[in-house]
């Protein structure tokens, strides 16, 4: 089971903002959607974490370091922030397990031989296109 890696409130910033898209009667005066931010250099997850998270190629990540959430998808304040922050958490325990290193494999003798016999068949199709011998 892969460990689970909590994150502190306090690291976390979050601001209020207006959600975008169709709406209603109040759609230019309530701050429904939820801008987060939250500094990987600056963050107390551990040295390794922190690593693997900024060599991610990910667009919410700035080149500062600084993962950039927005949650809009629903119509509270208090829902948007705990989608972001599942969100957030989702993109740091991607990352809380290291990889597996690779071990280095031979192939198999049979499979050798049969690479070598599918070599060797394509090889008298190919002879065969060739214009006759007199």
């Amino acid at each position: 089971m892969p460990k689970q890696i909590q994150i502190q409130e306090a690291e976390v910033e979050t601001t209020a903002i207006r959600a975008q898209g169709a709406g209603g009667q109040n759609v230019n005066k309530v701050s429904s959607a939820i801008h987060l931010r939250f500094d990987i250099p600056a963050s107390s997850l551990p040295e390794d974490v922190k690593e693997r998270l900024l060599a991610l190629q990910d667009s919410r990540i700035t080149r500062e370091g600084v993962v950039v959430l927005k949650a809009q998808q629903f119509r509270t304040q208090e829902l948007n922030r705990l989608d972001a922050f599942e969100r957030l958490h989702t993109l740091v325990n991607s990352v809380a397990t290291p990889p597996k290193p690779r071990k280095a494999t031979q192939p198999t003798y049979a499979s050798r031989q049969r690479r070598l016999e599918s070599k060797t068949q394509r090889s008298a199709i190919k002879a065969q296109r060739g214009k006759p011998v007199e």
